[in-house]
């Protein structure tokens, strides 16, 4: 099978040396040999090095701080294909799975996300999100390939890279956790599509080398950062109510609660509320986020 030159791979990584070291060995290796574009956020454990001399063919940007999900801005600058698979450093795509999603945005030029079907390893196991994506409540347009999706996992998505920069990449304010709700949200108010693909797949071997705690508060900031950029004002306040029901009431949260009010000022003066259309597919997420058990605020 040739090379794809429609799609691109960029990847963010930090302090996991090993762990990228193992998904660049897969990604090189797939029959598309997409052009891979590593961006290190500012790693002290040998990682950019450990590319530099094992991955020559492989493109590093080695930032000298973590720059979080805008890492991914700086590595979609770098391309000129016209679609960008992300994938973190303890990710990566089955091989086929690039070239079909090239394949569907060719076909669907008003599709600006598709994401794929997410294993875990060592196993093989379906993760629990996929039934959620599988069974979206969100109404999309009539010709999808798959189930309309009111967000995307950025981690396992291929995005075409005009609607990415059209909304202009992930939020510097948020930097990751959740960074994906405020672009989707901008997406589909400027009228692109997100949807589940289920012939793409993604293998996920989640690293041992994170800080759950610090996931935990970023997400609870960014979740209420977001609502209340792009909710209406009764939505907002409801989705905020039940996340304060629901979150573990400890140190963590605490952390998260008092980023979060840190943070309104310039929330309530960028506030920009999201058109009836683009609304409705947050909407139809709330009872399935309410009910989730892959979406909870613990570590």
């Amino acid at each position: 099978m040739s090379a794809d030159p429609r799609v691109a791979v960029v990847v963010i990584t930090h302090q996991r040396r090993d762990e990228l070291l193992a998904a660049l060995e897969r990604l090189v290796a797939l029959p598309e040999q997409p052009h891979v574009v590593v961006v290190d956020n500012g790693s002290t454990d040998g990682t950019a090095d450990a590319v530099r001399d094992r991955f020559p063919q492989v493109e590093l940007i080695a930032s000298p701080k973590n720059l979080g999900a805008v890492g991914r801005n700086l590595g979609v600058a770098r391309l000129d294909t016209p679609y960008v698979a992300f994938c973190d450093d303890d990710t990566w795509w089955e091989p086929g799975s690039l070239r079909a999603a090239a394949d569907t945005l060719d076909a669907h030029p008003g599709l600006a996300v598709v994401t794929a079907r997410i294993l875990v390893e060592p196993g093989g196991t379906e993760d629990p999100i996929v039934a959620e994506l599988r069974d979206s409540p969100v109404r999309g347009a009539a010709w999808l390939p798959g189930p309309a999706l009111g967000s995307f996992l950025a981690g396992a998505s291929v995005l075409r890279r005009a609607a990415f920069e059209e909304v202009g990449g992930f939020s510097e304010r948020l930097w990751l956790g959740g960074e994906e709700e405020l672009m989707a949200g901008d997406l589909a108010a400027g009228g692109w599509e997100l949807c589940h693909l289920p012939a793409l797949t993604i293998h996920h071997q989640a690293s041992t080398a994170r800080d759950p705690h610090k996931r935990r508060a970023d997400g609870i900031r960014n979740t209420l950062w977001t609502t209340w950029l792009r909710r209406p004002f009764r939505p907002a306040l409801r989705r905020t109510v039940h996340l304060l029901r629901t979150v573990p009431r400890d140190r963590v949260t605490a952390r998260g609660l008092a980023q979060a009010l840190r943070g309104m000022p310039w929330v309530l003066r960028e506030r920009r509320v999201l058109p009836p259309h683009a609304e409705a597919r947050f909407a139809a997420l709330e009872a399935a986020q309410r009910s989730s058990s892959a979406r909870k605020y613990v570590s």
